[in-house]
C-alpha cells in the first residue's frame, strides 16, 4: 500500500494497457478505468499481479456521474494517486456534410475532452491540498492542424492541448503538474484501420516507455516520437496552399456508417 499509485483511463487495450503494465513493472500501484472492465481485470490477473496492486473500475468517460464516480471510489478504496492519466479517446471519420455526422462530432468531442476533464475533477482539489501529483493529458499530433476527413478528431485533440494548457496553470501555483503528450502513431486498435501512410509508428510499449519517462522528467508537454514533433512543426508553418497540396489525395479515416 506504500507504493505510488497511477489512474489511467482507457486501460483495456492499446495505449492504456501498455502504460498499466509499464507502471507495473516500475513497482507502481495502478487503478485502470474501461467500459469493458471485466476484461481488463482479466487481463490484470494473467500478469500475475498481487491482488492489492491493481484495481479495475467500470466507467463510461461520455458520462460524466459514471467517470467522476469511478475516481471517488479510486480515492476511497486506493487513496490520492500520484499520476492521473487520461487516456480514453476515440477516433472517426466524418463528413459535415452529413447529418448523422453531427453525433460523431458530439461523441468525439465528450469522450475526449468533456471525458478527460471529468476523469481529472475528483483528484485536483486533493492534489492541490497535498501539493503534489501529475494530471497527464494524451493529445495527438492530429491536434496540429485539420486534416481532411478527421475535422472531430483534429477539434477534439487541439481541444485537449489547450485544455491543458489552460489546466497547467491553474495549477501550477499548488505543485501539481500538468502533462501533455502528443503521441504520433502507435500501432492500436484506433490506427488498425487507417488507409494511409504511418510514418515513424510505433509500439504501445515503445510508446508508453517513452510517456514514463515523460512524467518521470516532470515534462510539460511531450511529443512522441521526437520525429513526429519536428514533422507537426513543419505542418504549422507551411502556407495553407502548400498544405491543402499536400492533403488533397491523403487516404481519410472511415465514417461510422463506413
Amino acid at each position: 500500500m506504500t507504493a505510488p499509485l497511477v489512474f489511467i483511463t482507457g486501460a483495456s487495450s492499446g495505449i492504456g494497457q501498455a502504460l498499466a503494465a509499464r507502471y507495473r513493472a516500475a513497482g507502481w500501484r495502478v487503478a485502470l478505468v474501461a467500459r469493458r472492465a471485466a476484461e481488463i481485470e482479466a487481463w490484470c490477473r494473467t500478469q500475475g499481479w498481487p491482488e492489492a496492486s491493481f484495481a479495475v473500475y467500470a466507467a463510461d468517460v461520455r458520462d460524466v456521474e459514471s467517470i467522476t464516480a469511478a475516481g471517488r471510489a479510486c480515492l476511497e478504496r486506493q487513496g490520492l494517486p500520484e499520476v492521473v492519466i487520461a487516456n480514453a479517446g476515440i477516433s472517426v471519420g466524418m463528413d459535415s456534410a452529413e447529418f448523422e455526422d453531427l453525433e460523431t462530432m458530439r461523441s468525439t468531442l465528450e469522450t475526449n475532452v468533456l471525458g478527460m476533464a471529468a476523469s481529472f475533477q475528483p483528484f485536483i482539489k486533493q492534489m492541490r491540498e497535498r501539493r503534489s501529483g501529475t494530471l497527464v493529458g494524451i493529445a495527438s499530433v492530429a491536434a496540429i492542424r485539420g486534416l481532411p476527413g478527421h475535422g472531430a478528431y483534429c477539434a477534439s485533440k487541439a481541444a485537449v492541448v489547450s485544455y491543458c494548457e489552460s489546466l497547467r496553470g491553474e495549477c501550477r501555483p499548488f505543485g501539481v503538474k500538468v502533462l501533455t503528450v502528443v503521441p504520433g502513431y502507435v500501432a492500436t486498435p484506433l490506427t488498425a484501420r487507417n488507409s494511409y501512410s504511418m510514418p515513424f509508428l510505433l509500439t504501445p510499449e515503445a510508446f508508453a516507455d517513452r510517456a514514463f519517462g515523460a512524467v518521470r522528467a516532470g515534462a510539460s508537454y511531450r511529443v512522441i516520437p521526437w520525429q513526429m514533433g519536428v514533422v507537426a512543426k513543419l505542418m504549422r508553418v507551411l502556407p495553407n496552399p502548400l498544405f491543402d497540396r499536400l492533403f488533397a489525395g491523403r487516404g481519410r479515416k472511415k465514417r461510422a456508417s463506413e
